[in-house]
């Protein structure tokens, strides 16, 4: 399994309340719906920073059954991966 640090992210639009597009690193950037699913496939695993130590990367599943990702350390919205820069 690679493990893929998570440094920036690709944003759905204007509106921070919907689910990003995709999430990147140094030299990669992969689409949501892969990431999900290389989670739930245990393919690989991603992992950043959040208030200076590392977590992990989950998926997430709204009311609506739409899954999504967010850190383990996540508590409140906005999540710690809408805080990380937009990817180039």
């Amino acid at each position: 399994m690679t493990s893929y640090q998570v440094t920036c992210h690709v944003p759905d639009g204007a509106d921070r309340d919907q689910r990003i597009d995709a999430i990147g690193g140094a030299e990669w950037k992969h689409l949501i719906d892969d990431a999900i699913y290389n989670i739930d496939k245990r393919i690989h695993d991603y992992w950043t920073y959040a208030a200076g130590a590392r977590t992990k990367v989950i998926v997430a599943e709204r009311s609506n059954g739409r899954k999504y990702l967010k850190t383990v350390a996540d508590g409140i919205e906005p999540n710690n991966l809408l805080a990380l820069p937009r990817c180039s």
